[in-house]
């Protein structure tokens, strides 16, 4: 799915990446839309567990945010997309369950860049125009428009020069 999206992935793609029958995979999923919404869900734990552990890691707001954005790096590195950037693109022919997920993951992330960007101002290490809800709704959306851009490109360079754009403008200036 962060190749070809919802409507472009199959049971065979799954089964063939986990090295299972599709039968075995139709047992435990009996609809695509269960099997895509167990998917996105895995993804989004998997990216608040990243979260959590960066936060426990790095003490500096700017370190966290440095890492966030080295998280979609790691993703272009791999030919692909982050998953919630991908689905977001197709959200409209998403199913339900699986659209509550995508909104959920992008909240989770926003309010973690949230609370990381406060922290940083807090600290006096970033300085963002706005508040913090806007700075961190501008990282994110800028993050995932410079991996949508990158992609087709294969601009890795062209993706961390926004990224670092991105990061500067929220560092406090003297």
């Amino acid at each position: 799915m962060q190749t070809r999206g919802y409507n472009g992935f199959s049971y065979a793609d799954v089964a063939a990446e986990i090295g299972i029958s599709k039968a075995s995979l139709h047992h435990h999923f009996r609809t695509k839309a269960a099997l895509g919404a167990a998917i996105m869900q895995r993804y989004a734990d998997g990216t608040a567990r990243a979260l959590a552990d960066i936060e426990a890691d790095e003490p500096e707001a700017t370190e966290r945010l440095a890492r966030f954005s080295q998280l979609y790096v790691d993703v272009l590195r791999r030919k692909r997309l982050c998953l919630g950037a991908m689905l977001a693109a197709e959200f409209g022919t998403l199913p339900g369950p699986m659209q509550k997920i995508v909104r959920q993951f992008f909240r989770t992330n926003h309010d973690w860049l949230q609370g990381t960007i406060s922290h940083g101002r807090k600290a006096g290490s970033l300085a963002p125009q706005g508040t913090d809800a806007e700075a961190a709704r501008v990282l994110l959306s800028g993050l995932a428009g410079a991996m949508l851009v990158a992609r087709p490109q294969k601009d890795l360079d062209g993706f961390q020069v926004t990224a670092r754009a991105l990061l500067a403008g929220l560092h406090r200036h003297r």
